[in-house]
């Protein structure tokens, strides 16, 4: 879900790609590898060519490829993607770490071609940019109320500069800023052929949503709490790899990334790590059966494995999908429609979406407002004040970063006119720059998404040089 294990890992990665040479590449071109092919038993990924850069694209996420040789590309995780021709000299597939993947045909969805070729923002008939003006987001009566960003206190230049930052690439990939201030949705800008009316891959960012489902639960006591034992809570007769400890994992020990399983996703060795979950024919079992390498509860690793656990406690304890239990008593609630969500929270290979979420960014914002009001929404307490304060705490540490329950923790050094702030933000964060800040210092909700997969989001950029800056002025005006 988080990453896009094999896609992002093996094939779909890169960090830049070069101009291909004759010394590089002979005389082949670029458009002799773009097609449709097979991919792991999905329905299948295309190969799209842009200037000097060869894409591949898995449900419109782009990832670059380098060119290093004569029909031989390069990944970021270091492998080298030959290319095969038939006898008529025509690319006929690929080979991946030993496995072949046939072009299935030269051609590409035109859509999918469009989406790569896109601009930040379309030229005008004469081919020039025309310049960014601000304009309020309009009011369309579901529960976010909006305004001008001058009232909110928000300089209308600093818009105008983010905006322009965005269009000429340096922000790169871009697809959607919202910024929520003072009780008002003050800014929506969207990029790329991107629009308020489609939804967007989540990535990590379900993590997030998943920990909110849980919460419901144990408010409704259909869990008893979130330090409940998790192998009881399964029907398995056994599992593999029987540790003392792994009979003392909770609830508690998978959302906060502390399950002392041998899982992290940012060691590629790692028994658990997310490609070999994403693999399996029982993401749920393969997580439970693997080693327990330290007392659940003690070290933070970050394991996709935990949420896909989770998630099937919170099925198994309300006897419903998670997507149903979603939309009836998250979704619903908040005013977001059947239509305007997709999750296929298939557990098992293959699941080309990786069992994401996908949201449009007015509902992605919904949900960072719900917790920024403490769990209220429209006078109803959709989830607890306690589940807010606990899930939104500081419980564990991954990497340099402090996680709540599948929360992050985010400290960002803003310089000022009256000299450096540090800003607390709490966080959903998907790959890619799928992001929902909550600035409660700062009264706002800031939602971000982007396709750098596997990249650098531009993210923490825009929120260190752009909206901060500005946040931190509209509040001193007060």
């Amino acid at each position: 879900m988080p990453s896009f294990t094999r896609c992002v890992v093996l094939l779909l990665s890169l960090a830049a790609a070069a101009r291909p040479s004759l010394a590089q590449g002979g005389g082949s071109t670029l458009a002799d590898y773009e097609g449709t092919y097979a991919y792991h038993g999905m329905a299948g990924i295309a190969l799209v060519a842009r200037d000097s850069t060869l894409f591949a694209v898995l449900d419109y996420a782009r990832y670059p490829l380098r060119r290093v040789g004569l029909d031989l590309f390069v990944n970021a995780g270091g492998d080298t993607i030959p290319f095969r021709r038939g006898t008529d000299g025509i690319i006929s597939g690929f080979v991946e770490r030993g496995v072949y993947f046939a072009r299935r045909a030269g051609t590409v969805d035109p859509d999918v071609v469009s989406a790569v070729r896109a601009t930040a923002r379309p030229p005008g008939k004469d081919g020039s940019l025309t310049p960014y003006a601000y304009a309020t987001p309009p009011e369309l009566r579901d529960g976010i109320a909006v305004g001008d960003v001058g009232r909110a206190g928000i300089d209308t230049a600093n818009i105008v500069r983010l905006v322009t930052r965005v269009v000429d690439g340096t922000y790169p990939d871009v697809h959607a800023v919202l910024v929520y201030r003072a009780g008002r949705l003050v800014v929506e800008e969207y990029f790329y052929e991107y629009d308020r009316e489609r939804p967007h891959q989540m990535r990590s960012a379900t993590k997030s949503v998943v920990s909110a489902l849980l919460g419901i639960a144990i408010d409704r006591r259909l869990i008893a709490s979130d330090t409940a034992l998790v192998l009881p809570l399964f029907p398995y007769a056994w599992y593999r790899n029987a540790d003392p400890r792994k009979d003392s994992l909770t609830l508690r020990d998978l959302v906060t990334m502390r399950s002392g399983l041998a899982c992290d996703d940012w060691d590629k060795d790692s028994p658990g790590n997310e490609s070999r979950v994403y693999e399996s024919a029982n993401w749920v079992k393969f997580v439970l059966d693997l080693p327990i390498i330290e007392e659940p509860g003690t070290r933070g690793r970050y394991c996709s494995g935990n949420v896909a656990v989770a998630g099937r406690i919170v099925e198994r304890a309300t006897h419903s999908a998670l997507p149903a239990f979603a939309q009836a008593n998250l979704f619903t609630p908040l005013g977001i429609q059947p239509r305007d969500v997709r999750w296929d929270y298939t557990l098992s290979s293959p699941n080309p979406t990786f069992a994401q979420l996908y949201l449009r960014p007015r509902d992605m914002l919904k949900l960072g407002m719900l917790f920024q009001q403490q769990g209220r929404w429209a006078g109803r307490q959709v989830i607890s004040r306690e589940w807010i304060a606990r899930s939104t705490a500081h419980w564990s540490t991954v990497g340099d970063q402090e996680y709540g329950y599948f929360w992050w923790h985010q400290w960002i050094d803003v310089t000022t006119p009256a000299g450096t702030q540090r800003i607390e933000m709490v966080g959903a964060s998907g790959n890619g720059g799928q992001k929902i800040y909550l600035i409660p210092s700062l009264d706002a909700v800031v939602v971000l998404t982007g396709g750098s997969y596997n990249t650098t989001s531009p993210a923490t950029a825009i929120m260190q040089k752009e909206l901060l800056p500005a946040l931190i002025g509209a509040a001193g005006k007060k």
